[in-house]
C-alpha cells in the first residue's frame, strides 16, 4: 500500500502521513520500498502486544448505520457497565454509535441485559466463534462509512485502557 492510499484510509494529510511513516521506519516497525510499505517482524511483534483484535461480526439489525467494524478487546469485560460509554465514544468521532457485547453468567449480552443467546441465537453463535471469553468485550462501531465505523470501534476500545 502506498503513502497516499494509506493517508486517505486513515484520514490524515499526505504530509502528516509522511512524518508518521518516517517515525515508524526509524523505529524499524515498517519498511518503505518503491513497491509500497510493509510491516517488519518488529512491527508485527508490537501489534501482537496490543490487547485487541480486529474481527468481522455481523450483528444484523442490532446496529445502526450502513457500515460496521468490530474489535475484540481482551480483559476489559469488568469495565463495561451498560454500554452507553462505548456508544458515546463512537458518537463523539462522528459514528452512528457502538454496540458492546460481553459474556455474563455464561450468556452473551448486549448490556445492560439484552440476551443474544435467547433473542438472536444464530448471531450469538457467530459472535462466540470469535473466541470471546467472559473477560473480554466485543465493540462494534457503526457509521455511514467504513472508516468512521473503524474509528468508533477503536476509540471506544482504547477508552477502556
Amino acid at each position: 500500500m502506498g503513502r497516499k492510499r494509506l493517508a486517505d484510509e486513515i484520514g490524515v494529510g499526505e504530509g502528516s502521513m509522511r512524518r508518521i511513516l518516517e517515525t515508524l521506519r526509524e523505529w524499524e516497525m515498517i519498511q518503505i520500498k518503491q513497491s509500497g510499505i510493509t510491516i517488519t517482524r518488529s512491527g508485527l511483534g508490537f501489534l501482537s502486544e496490543i490487547p485487541l483484535k480486529v474481527i468481522d461480526v455481523d450483528l444484523g439489525d442490532s446496529i445502526v448505520g450502513d457500515y460496521s467494524q468490530s474489535v475484540l478487546v481482551f480483559n476489559v469485560a469488568d469495565k463495561i457497565q451498560n454500554g452507553m460509554q462505548q456508544r458515546d465514544a463512537g458518537i463523539r468521532v462522528g459514528a452512528t454509535g457502538c454496540t458492546t457485547l460481553v459474556i455474563r453468567d455464561g450468556n452473551l449480552i448486549i448490556p445492560p441485559d439484552w440476551n443474544m443467546d435467547v433473542e438472536r441465537p444464530e448471531i450469538a453463535k457467530n459472535v462466540r466463534a470469535t473466541g470471546i471469553t467472559d473477560k473480554d468485550a466485543i465493540i462494534v462501531g457503526s457509521g455511514n462509512d467504513q472508516r468512521t465505523a473503524m474509528m468508533a470501534a477503536l476509540t471506544a476500545a482504547f477508552e477502556l485502557f
